[in-house]
């Protein structure tokens, strides 16, 4: 039974992945068939695009419903099959474009007659479908799974408005568009009653569901908007650098940034002058990461509010522009200025009307040009004030926008919704009613006689009530005090209760003297709109002061007074050593040896003195003692001195006693020493110093490595690891006080020598190391053994030359008795008696040696070496 149940769950949930992320867009039209006994019959195409590949399916069938328009009375309902399917894709994208993308959706029609009778408000067709694509970039972010309706609209049955077949729209939906750049895309219509036909950007839809797997009939008008986020409306789809011809249905403009945006085209069909039906298409548009080798430029460049200097790039970043060609004209036709670099940049010198020119790939392939207006007249500042600001009721816009240049002429307003009342978008000073409350963008753009135009946005809060601002809601007075309420707002006031106030009952700022504690009620009415607060005054007999008691605290420090008291106002004295002196509770640091701080409390007309001494005791004398450096590994004397009765050094673990004030210390790195100190005198608080003894790091001496010379081969000695050395003994030293003596030897000096240098610091820090030097009474010459046994015993483990009065070894070559070479080397090291690692036999071997003695001339030597194993 469970598995059964599992199973048929699972078939109910496939619908519903089916159905999920796939619409792309819609429209519905409708040819007029004939008149039948006094109906008319309508045969009804809807419309639905699907992006490719997506794995869903269209719905099948689908009902689609038929309302009375005004009144959204439901007529009838229609389950209608899926006629057909097609696929359409673009397959020969410019060769200017740079990855274009891929351009396919799958569509759907639905096709049925209707039987209708005359209406005297005609009526409108709806069908529903979900969900729209995810992740569309023009709408609010958190939204997902938002629904589409797609909707047309049959004339009244008045004059011959009824004898109609609706607009149909015919422009090319296989349109690559690139992110910021320019192009353009056809929603022409055709209209086969010959209806002049009027374009414009509206809202799309939002709706449908389904119930069980299957679709219901969609819910009846008005529909809502789907929610835009702040950049974009339906009324600007693609945001403000976009714009559709009325005339003509094109849309053209700079795209913006990559992503799916979802554009409503609504086209008004108009006979006799009159608009008799409106219908709609709804597109989701791909806009791509692509490039279009292109001139492209903006529709216009209008210096026209604060600057006069141009800089203008091309729109286009194709990597296939090669070259830039631009060219400004003035009003006659002639060159300002030229320029062939990528981006142009022009400082005006007058105002006027001026031509920017720009060929892309001039002569060569991808070739392109573009030309826009360039108006310079500076000096427009639009700006707009609000009056009213109450849900449901008018808000009063004014235009208060000025220009240097020409004549203010055209105002366009976009209150942020056009669903909620009738906006007046072409008056300077229109008023809105917001049906529901909340901050609305509210922009106006201006235009002048001489083409300039610009914009302000402003938040707009709407609320359902008006805003009452109180300048306070809690005070207090003495009796027989007044007091001044005083509240913010236009409109018109009432405060209560009347019997307290003395004038102005009526007025934002009414004068109140109440003998008792009372709360005053302030409403205030905005044409009906009413919104209230209150304000507490409570009303004292008079001041009640108390301080606390005298204190005794260390010099220096800074402690807080503090009251218990019901004044409005204080005022301490001295104020010399208050931080503030107009606080209940002040922060003081005395410096005298007694203060007395008095304070005066205050209510209105009625004040109460309070006063406090307050007594100050020094800390404790201490001082850790001088800063000292010690060497690596020695001790160092801490001499601390106080006037306290107890003490205690920190980083006791390397103090032989850290309770005295004398102490050693053998700290193995730098360390602070802080010495406490507390006394008897008054003061509870421990004082501080603190000394530094640091440590040098360790002396490291190096004297040099052992080595061998000839008599008189000058042998240069180098030490290291200090700054101050001395050399013992001095046999053949030039200097025995020096890092780098020269040493040189004669015959009657030994063997030998076995040289120690001690190395210091400037602080005393000494270490020492040696080294021994060989004396050979021959000429310069290299040593070799005359056998050696590699068995890894560590003893003549390895062939190597031994250099007496040479100042490079060049060589050292071995070649078995066959004359190969089996070891070289140019740095030493001695021969192992292995070739690739395989121990070679014992037997004799030949040796050649070069090297460089001390006076520069080479040297060779050959010999031979018994291998033993």
């Amino acid at each position: 039974m469970n598995r059964l149940l599992l199973t048929f769950c699972g078939l109910l949930l496939l619908p519903f992945a089916a159905r999920a992320d796939h619409i792309t867009g819609g429209e519905i039209y409708y040819t007029l068939l004939g008149n039948n006994n006094g109906n008319y019959e309508y045969r009804i195409t809807v419309k639905v695009f699907m992006r490719c590949n997506s794995g869903r399916t269209f719905n099948d069938p689908t009902t689609i419903s038929i309302f009375t328009k005004g009144t959204g009375a439901r007529v009838s309902d229609h389950s209608v099959y899926l006629a057909r399917t097609e696929t359409i894709q673009l397959t020969d994208p410019n060769k200017c474009i740079t990855d274009p993308p891929l351009v396919c959706y799958n569509v759907g029609y639905y096709e049925f007659v209707a039987t209708l009778p005359p209406s005297a408000t005609g009526y409108q067709i709806a069908a529903q479908f979900v969900y729209r694509i995810a992740g569309i970039r023009n709408l609010v972010s958190f939204y997902n799974n938002i629904g589409a309706t797609y909707t047309a609209e049959i004339p009244a049955n008045t004059g011959n408005a009824w004898i109609n077949s609706s607009a149909r729209f015919v422009g090319s939906d296989l349109v690559a568009i690139c992110a910021n750049n320019n192009f353009s895309y056809s929603f022409a219509a055709t209209d086969s009653d010959g209806d002049e036909l009027r374009y414009s950007f509206c809202d799309a839809f939002q709706g449908g569901n389904f119930r069980n797997g299957m679709s219901v009939p969609p819910d009846a008008p008005p529909y809502n908007s789907v929610p835009y986020n702040s950049e974009f409306s339906g009324g600007s789809p693609l945001g403000p650098n976009v714009k559709i011809n009325t005339s003509t249905g094109l849309i053209t403009g700079t795209a913006p940034d990559e992503g799916v945006y979802v554009v409503t085209v609504c086209v008004e069909e108009i006979r006799n002058g009159r608009v008799i039906a409106v219908q709609r298409k709804d597109l989701q548009i791909f806009i791509a990461s692509c490039t279009i080798a292109s001139a492209s430029l903006e529709a216009s460049y209008q210096l026209c509010e604060a600057s006069k200097t141009l800089n203008a790039t091309n729109n286009s970043v194709s990597p296939l522009i090669r070259t830039y060609n631009w060219e400004l004209l003035d009003r006659s036709g002639r060159t300002v200025t030229a320029s062939t670099t990528q981006a142009f940049n022009h400082e005006f010198a007058d105002t006027g009307l001026y031509q920017l020119k720009l060929v892309v790939n001039r002569g060569g392939e991808c070739s392109d040009s573009n030309t826009a207006p360039v108006r310079v007249y500076p000096g427009l500042q639009p700006k707009f004030a609000t009056e009213g600001v109450c849900a449901g009721r008018p808000t009063q816009f004014s235009d208060q926008s000025t220009t240097v240049y020409g004549r203010i002429d055209s105002w366009s307003w976009d209150f942020g919704s056009n669903t909620e009342g009738e906006a007046m978008l072409s008056t300077p000073s229109p008023s809105f009613v917001f049906r529901g409350s909340g901050t609305r963008q509210v922009r106006l753009t201006v235009a002048t006689s001489l083409g300039c135009s610009a914009s302000a946005l402003q938040p707009v809060g709407i609320t359902d009530k008006p805003p009452l601002n109180l300048a306070f809601r809690d005070t207090t007075i003495c009796i027989g005090d007044e007091v001044q309420l005083q509240a913010r707002s236009s409109g018109n006031y009432q405060w209560t209760p009347q019997t307290s106030i003395r004038s102005g009952g009526t007025t934002g700022n009414p004068v109140a003297a109440p003998r008792s504690t009372t709360l005053f009620v302030a409403q205030i009415n905005q044409d009906g709109c009413i919104n209230q607060d209150s304000v507490l005054v409570r009303v004292e007999a008079g001041v009640r002061l108390q301080v606390n008691a005298d204190t005794t605290i260390c010099l220096g420090d800074t402690v807080q007074l503090r009251t218990i008291s019901n004044a409005l106002r204080y005022a301490w004295q001295p104020t010399t050593t208050l931080l503030e002196s107009d606080v209940a509770n002040p922060f003081i640091t005395p410096t005298d040896p007694v203060t007395k701080y008095t304070v005066t409390g205050q209510i209105g007309g009625c004040t109460e003195t309070a006063s406090v001494n307050v007594y100050t005791v020094p800390y404790p004398m201490v001082n850790a003692g001088e800063d000292t450096v010690i060497c690596f590994n020695t001790a160092a004397l801490l001499q601390g001195s106080s006037d306290g009765n107890r003490f205690a050094w920190s980083a006791g673990t390397t103090l032989s006693n850290p309770t005295n004030l004398s102490t050693g210390a053998r700290p193995t790195a730098t360390t602070a020493y802080v010495l406490t100190a507390i006394g008897n005198k008054g003061c509870p608080k421990p004082a501080y110093d603190t000394v530094m003894v640091r440590v040098q790091a360790p002396v490291q001496a190096f004297a040099g490595r052992d080595t061998t010379v000839i008599v008189g081969q000058p042998l240069q000695l180098q030490a290291s690891g200090g700054d101050l050395y001395q050399w013992t003994p001095a046999t053949g030293l030039n200097d025995g006080q020096i890092a780098n003596p020269i040493a040189q030897y004669t015959e009657s000096m030994g063997g030998r020598v076995r040289y120690t240098v001690k190395v210091q610091t400037p602080e005393g820090c000494s270490d020492t190391a040696s080294l021994e030097v060989r004396i050979f009474e021959t000429g310069a010459t290299v040593f070799v053994p005359s056998a050696f046994t590699p068995n890894n015993d560590g003893l003549n483990d390895l062939l190597r030359p031994l250099a007496a009065g040479m100042r490079q070894l060049e060589l050292f070559s071995v070649y078995n008795r066959w004359g190969q070479l089996v070891f070289s080397s140019r740095d030493g090291r001695g021969w192992d008696g292995t070739i690739g690692g395989q121990a070679q036999g014992p037997g004799v071997y030949v040796w050649l040696v070069k090297a460089v003695d001390f006076n520069g001339k080479p040297h060779v030597q050959k010999g031979t070496v018994t291998l033993l194993r």
